[in-house]
């Protein structure tokens, strides 16, 4: 039985790639950060009584922060696989909080790494790191002749997030070639899902989109529209972290869709999924989206109603205009192929959310979603 460990387990890839590798009879460990508050709800429902035999799921308490911690933990489970997961991935927030956002996506990659080599585990262990489509930076100049970002497409970070990002590419294929470590990079363009978090753009919508059509909020405020990203499902992208690892030779992988699409048009799919259509007038900080029917009886809202807005508050200092991956690679060599496209996405993650305002709506959604 072999034997993983997951950093950043608590989160949306980490939840579903755990649920994947106990499928395929993985013992599974994954690391948490220690908090005064539970965090654990995307997992719960995998987390059994831990004085029984056989647990194949266990949590230790841990940080990417904590080199002499994250050495412990590695020599305590000997670990077969690593998928270091773990970040803080907001890219809007990582403006705010750039050293800790290096200490942890940079340097944090660095002391996993460290770890390995330190106590003689690369022979056994291989190392997945999650590397980031926000790499590129979204500019022309460094796509393919088919106007898509590959593995041999030049880096332009525009965000720390990015930039933190990059310092874990290159300290992983360094490590790889360095060491002759099998240390992989899976550049993974956006994937969403029910457990994106709450203050991600794709999430942000399709739970304001429930929330209006329920009467429970009144308008949705966004900022830059004219994004265009590579979305894919999470339960498809963690399928290919597991894959990229199963390979005879290490290397990098771009994991996309190859098919981009602006925040506009992801706002029109999620209504239209409650039947709800909007018209869209003014430009930039004046556009405003108005409902100009409603095709479901159970979800009636005034024609005419303004139902979003912009808030500049919204906008980066530097933002990334389009990102859209070429997959083909991952294709050939992995025999990966999702499994879903962006209507299934934007489905499930609407009839996730209609439950859960109906369910748990309260006080504190408005300030989530507004």
């Amino acid at each position: 039985m072999k034997t993983a460990l997951i950093t950043g387990v608590t989160g949306q890839d980490g939840s579903y790639l755990a649920e994947l590798l106990l499928e395929k009879g993985y013992q599974v460990h994954g690391i948490k950060r220690r908090s005064s508050s539970f965090n654990t709800q995307r997992i719960d429902h995998l987390y059994v009584d831990q004085h029984e035999d056989h647990v194949k799921f266990k949590l230790h308490y841990g940080d990417l922060t904590d080199s002499t911690n994250l050495i412990r933990i590695i020599q305590e489970i000997q670990p077969d696989e690593i998928y270091n997961l773990g970040a803080m991935s907001h890219v809007k927030v990582s403006f705010d909080s750039p050293e800790y956002v290096a200490n942890v996506d940079g340097i944090g990659t660095l002391r996993i790494l460290e770890a390995v080599r330190i106590l003689g585990l690369i022979e056994k262990t291989r190392i997945y790191q999650a590397s980031t489509s926000e790499l590129y930076g979204g500019t022309k100049e460094n796509k393919n002749e088919q106007g898509l970002y590959d593995e041999n497409s030049p880096f332009y970070p525009r965000s720390p997030y990015g930039v933190a990002k990059i310092y874990g590419f290159w300290i992983t294929k360094n490590y790889r070639e360095a060491y002759n470590m099998f240390a992989c990079n899976g550049i993974l363009f956006n994937h969403e899902s029910p457990r994106r978090g709450e203050t991600f753009v794709t999430r942000k919508i399709t739970m304001a989109a429930a929330a209006i059509a329920l009467g429970k909020q009144d308008c949705l405020y966004l900022g830059n529209l004219n994004a265009q990203r590579d979305w894919g499902h999470a339960k498809d992208y963690v399928e290919a972290m597991w894959r990229i690892l199963q390979q005879d030779k290490p290397e990098d992988y771009v994991i996309a869709t190859g098919v981009t699409t602006y925040i506009r048009d992801f706002v029109k799919m999620c209504f239209e999924e409650l039947g709800i259509e909007l018209a869209f007038e003014g430009k930039e900080e004046s556009e405003i989206a108005r409902v100009i029917a409603c095709n479901n009886p159970e979800y009636q809202i005034k024609i005419g109603k303004v139902v979003l807005r912009i808030d500049p508050k919204y906008y980066r200092p530097t933002e990334v205009d389009i990102l859209i991956g070429d997959p083909t690679k991952a294709k050939t060599k992995l025999g990966w192929q999702p499994k879903y496209d962006l209507k299934s996405l934007v489905n499930d993650m609407v009839t996730s959310d209609l439950e859960l305002v109906k369910q748990h709506f309260n006080s504190r959604w408005e300030h989530l979603v507004g």
